[in-house]
């Protein structure tokens, strides 16, 4: 994106609804600040997102989606994307549950080929239920002849 022509709000919930799969786990840009390097996701509970059935807690999978998106989406916030995942990792530090997970990333550093962020998730009553790291590639600018 041209300098100071960062992605509003809208325009970034516009590309995650685009997703069918991020649609389908539901989520909502809660906040976001370009110049601190910020972006908070909000992912809803719902009976397909269990670990099983009646547990109240999120499987494995769909917490690692969220962190993903976050940093994915993050650095698109910054770049204007498509930013694809190049690895990122997730650890788990307790049951995600509750009626819904938050994502808080932290833009560590974009640079030309690549972004790294850290992805903090808290359940609906603020406490830290997993964190992770990904790395993601930074959109080359188009080469004009």
């Amino acid at each position: 994106m041209p300098d100071n022509q960062y992605m509003t709000m809208e325009q970034l919930q516009g590309q995650l609804d685009s997703s069918p799969f991020i649609d389908f786990l539901q989520l909502r840009c809660e906040s976001m600040d370009v110049e601190a390097g910020t972006l908070s996701l909000r992912m809803p509970m719902r009976a397909q997102l269990e670990r099983f059935a009646g547990s109240g807690q999120y499987h494995g999978g769909p917490v690692a989606s969220l962190v993903d998106t976050a940093g994915d989406f993050a650095v698109v916030m910054v770049t204007g994307g498509p930013v694809p995942t190049i690895n990122f990792r997730i650890d788990y530090l307790r049951p995600s549950s509750g009626a819904f997970l938050v994502a808080k990333a932290l833009i560590r550093k974009v640079g030309r080929t690549m972004g790294v962020v850290d992805v903090d998730v808290f359940d609906d009553q603020g406490r830290l239920t997993a964190v992770g790291r990904g790395c993601f590639g930074v959109p080359r600018p188009e080469i004009s002849p």
